[in-house]
């Protein structure tokens, strides 16, 4: 076995990547998480999601979705039947954040709450 140097991460040659903290500061606001996490369970109503989220106020589901659209995560698809329907649904941009949304499971798992 040679004497083989590693690739340098992204994170091994800078320590601050702004690119990577939008991302975090975007994904990590207040209840987004949340969202996708329902979202990346099946749900596609905004009453589904609100549901699924306890202590979530509709406003500021509307305001994340808003935001999420806006980012090209999510998708909102109004059906024009009476009464009117709209459904969201994750991009494929925002079906890959699946493996952070595991990710951040396991470590939570294993570590317990980010307080503890």
């Amino acid at each position: 076995m040679g004497d083989m140097q590693e690739q340098a991460t992204p994170a091994e040659v800078s320590g601050y990547c702004p690119m990577f903290q939008q991302t975090v500061e975007l994904i990590g606001r207040r209840w987004t998480g949340a969202i996708i996490r329902s979202m990346l369970a099946g749900s596609v109503r905004f009453s589904e999601i609100l549901a699924n989220v306890p202590g979530l106020s509709d406003r500021l589901l509307s305001e994340r979705l808003r935001e999420l659209e806006a980012s090209g995560i999510v998708k909102r698809t109004v059906y024009p039947e009476t009464p009117v329907r709209i459904e969201y649904e994750l991009t494929e941009k925002g079906r890959e954040l699946k493996a952070i949304v595991h990710a951040l499971d396991e470590w939570t798992h294993k570590w317990g709450s980010p307080q503890g």
